[in-house]
């Protein structure tokens, strides 16, 4: 690009999922031109899923032209008609995942490779589709994968990591896109060094983002969704929750972690490192300010949002072997590392360890593995609830609170967890009382009694 870039713009998949979307995106990207956006898009939303299971489906049948090819190339062919542009646009792209899917119920045989391959065809296909219809709306977009210019990760197949490299061979390639063209970039793909796709985990379009606008140097790195920024907990839950102005980096990170489904939880990090303002936006409500989240944020109510998650296991490990001895948790999490099962929450005793650990994970040799040396329960019907905030640990009479509402609701809290950070306290609770128990925290931090926290800690 011949001038510098000010700002990268991503849309997620709700914001390209259809023909009106779309629309709607390239009139949100036409009103940035002054700022000389670079955009990121992700798939049309669902397009992920389908894609994966077609997969599934074709190393199971020897037809894998089947049924969901056929979905999702009519999904792709509606979008097109509903734009004015014409329905082929997109025929290479079905032909060779066609192949791919061909070649998979041939040898049987379906490898993580090959399930990042086939998911990558959701954002190829989207960011050709948004840069056809903005250039003929008379703008200069054009689509380009995120390969071509130099996303570079290692090869960690479904989840991948960029390489150190990476930021300097995004802004070489990038440098040497011509003045005046908006670069459409795929979200969520990258390529090892020996040019093979890899992807880098679900909601990994917003990480693409950021990386770009690390590399790039952007004045702000925009997330366009379907919500109006973070919010001070899940609106499905919380009615009348509502939009956190400004957040800090370090928050927005707790919350993208446990459980806010915003923002990707790693998308954070290149923004962080560099400094850059990421501000999350509502394609659906373009006015609205959104949420900034920025190094610092500067407020008076020690919490900034109630975020939970219903879907986890409790593991339970309990062993008199740890009682003064060196070397155990050591131990314990080694087996969770050597399964690549990341660890939400501990808690510790003297003979005792707990974590969390989410259900999307297959826990099974986990467990066994734990059994060799200690006595292991999995509870599977709790929920966690995060408490975030700058100031929380600081701040009397915070944790007390959250005590004593959901000890008078009859709320059991029968884990905790707390670090020295300021910032997360996180509690474990029954799975069926998670959304009460949500309500009432978010009646005493975010209601009319709110005020009386902020003053206990002054």
């Amino acid at each position: 690009m011949g001038d510098s870039l000010m700002i990268v713009m991503k849309f997620g998949g709700t914001s390209v999922g259809s023909a009106d979307s779309i629309r709607r995106t390239v009139r949100i990207v036409k009103a940035g031109l002054p700022r000389k956006p670079l955009v990121v898009v992700s798939a049309l939303s669902g397009v992920t899923d389908m894609l994966l299971a077609a997969a599934e489906d074709a190393l199971k049948r020897s037809l894998p032209a089947g049924d969901l090819v056929k979905k999702i190339r009519d999904r792709h062919t509606a979008v097109l008609l509903g734009l004015g542009l014409g329905p082929g646009l997109v025929d290479a792209e079905f032909a060779e995942l066609e192949h791919v899917l061909f070649g998979v119920s041939l040898v049987r045989e379906l490898t993580l490779r090959t399930s990042d391959y086939v998911a990558s065809f959701g954002e190829r296909m989207s960011s050709t589709i948004v840069a056809a219809f903005a250039k003929a709306s008379g703008l200069n977009l054009q689509a380009f994968n995120a390969c071509e210019l130099g996303m570079l990760t290692n090869a960690a197949f479904g989840s991948a990591e960029i390489l150190p490299e990476t930021y300097a061979s995004i802004a070489g390639a990038v440098g040497r896109i011509p003045g005046g063209v908006v670069p459409v970039v795929t979200g969520f793909i990258g390529k090892t060094a020996e040019g093979e796709v890899t992807t880098l985990g679900r909601g990994g379009s917003d990480y693409t983002a950021s990386i770009f606008g690390a590399a790039l140097g952007a004045e702000e790195i925009q997330i366009w969704t379907d919500v109006d920024g973070v919010m001070t907990a899940d609106p499905r839950i919380v009615p009348d929750a509502r939009t956190v102005a400004v957040v800090s980096f370090e928050e927005a990170s707790e919350l993208a972690y446990f459980g806010a489904k915003v923002l990707h939880p790693k998308t954070i990090i290149p923004a962080m490192e560099k400094e850059i303002p990421v501000r999350v936006l509502n394609t659906f409500n373009p006015a609205g300010k959104g949420t900034l989240i920025v190094r610092k944020a500067v407020k008076s109510n020690p919490v900034t949002a109630i975020t939970s998650k219903k879907d986890i296991f409790v593991i339970n490990i309990h062993s008199a072997r740890m009682l003064m001895v060196y070397g155990f948790l050591n131990n314990v999490f080694r087996i969770f590392n050597d399964f690549k099962v990341p660890v939400d929450m501990v808690a510790t005793s003297e003979v005792n360890v707990t974590v969390t650990v989410d259900k999307q994970f297959d826990v099974s040799g986990i467990v066994a593995r734990l059994g060799e040396f200690s006595e292991v329960d999995v509870l599977s019907d709790r929920a966690s609830i995060s408490i975030v905030g700058e100031g929380i640990r600081s701040t009397a009479g915070v944790g007390g609170r959250i005590f004593s509402i959901l000890g008078s609701r009859g709320i059991n809290v029968e884990m905790t967890s707390q670090s020295y950070g300021d910032v997360n306290e996180s509690i474990i609770v029954m799975a069926g009382r998670l959304n009460e128990a949500v309500q009432a925290l978010h009646a005493v931090f975010f209601g009319d009694d709110a005020g009386k926290v902020a003053a206990a800690g002054a």
